[in-house]
């Protein structure tokens, strides 16, 4: 479980209220997740940590080489005709196994 050794040490470094606000989870949450003993889904948790903290790459049809963080924050961004690297962008991310919204 790579995400929770970075999720640990995360929590080490920055203290365990940041990172319960930069991951939108609540205490309750982080202490059932650090102690094993979570009950809900850790997919959605280990998705969260990963995209706030990891430094692994994706490749993107469109920007090539970016990170994870960068390929969250371009999927969240809305259409926008008016600039053709984001209707380009909008159009990979439609069909990307990476989209969150593509694995509902």
């Amino acid at each position: 479980m790579k995400w929770l050794e970075l999720l640990e040490q995360k929590v080490a470094e920055l203290g365990r209220r940041k990172v319960e606000a930069a991951l939108g989870i609540s205490k309750t949450t982080m202490s059932q997740v650090l102690n094993k003993k979570y009950p809900g889904n850790l997919e959605n948790i280990a998705a969260k940590v990963t995209e706030a903290y990891s430094s692994d790459k994706v490749t993107c049809p469109v920007l090539g080489s970016i990170t994870v963080q960068r390929c969250a924050t371009e999927q969240s961004k809305p259409f926008a005709a008016t600039n053709p690297q984001r209707v380009k962008l909008w159009k990979a991310c439609q069909t990307c196994p990476l989209n969150k919204a593509n694995k509902q």
